[in-house]
């Protein structure tokens, strides 16, 4: 029996919303893209993933994602999982507000100076997004193994991509993000054996333009 499997992420974040323009705290809210702002974006992610071909895709279950995921789906019939877990971290009071509208609150200066750590009043703390999503990767790797998936696209939103890019990257908190539209490509090996993740290599999606001479 197999003790390791190789599995190739594509982690992508939804387009742009009229929150994101407003630099508002999304959440879990559930915001519709914003037409036709997001569509540049979305024309850009369709035409780095049109290559590709993958063996299944998970998205988050609100709107924005399955908007996004409509427009940058890649030909093919991979079959796709509706993922809760693949939500954004529950904000709490924090959602549809603003910073200037949170910068003289003390819970939140302490939320920012404890790098996401603490638990946001009446949302989620860093490790419960952490829980969750260790879940779901837990899940990935077994659908992976007997599904004989080797390729998955998941398209969910930036605080996750954050969190993912922490674990197999060891991002900072503060230079772990990505823009809308946007996201990494991570080749993993699953170690059955230890029920492990390893990242062996990332990169950005879409890849940098070359810069010519």
């Amino acid at each position: 029996m197999a003790t390791a499997h190789d599995v190739e992420l594509l982690v992508v974040r939804h387009g742009i919303t009229s929150w994101n323009l407003e630099r508002r705290y999304q959440g879990q809210r559930d915001i519709e893209l914003l037409f036709p702002e997001a569509e540049p974006g979305l024309v850009a992610l369709k035409a780095a993933l049109e290559g590709e071909r993958v063996d299944a895709i998970y998205v988050s279950d609100l709107t924005r994602c399955r908007q996004t995921l409509e427009w940058v789906k890649p030909p093919g019939a991979a079959r796709v999982y509706i993922e809760p877990r693949l939500r954004e971290l529950d904000f709490g009071e924090f959602e549809g507000k603003v910073y200037d509208e949170l910068k003289a609150l003390a819970h939140y200066r302490a939320w920012i100076d404890s790098a996401g750590e603490l638990k946001i009043p009446g949302g989620e703390s860093a490790g419960e997004l952490r829980a969750r999503l260790n879940a779901w990767l837990a899940e990935v790797a077994i659908n992976a193994r007997e599904q004989r998936h080797e390729k998955v696209l998941v398209v969910t939103h930036g605080g996750v991509i954050r969190e993912l890019r922490r674990r197999f990257e060891d991002a900072p908190f503060w230079e772990a993000t990505v823009a809308q539209a946007t996201g990494r490509r991570w080749a993993l090996t699953y170690c059955t054996e230890r029920g492990e993740w390893q990242c062996n290599f990332s990169s950005a999606v879409p890849a940098p333009a070359r810069k010519t001479l």
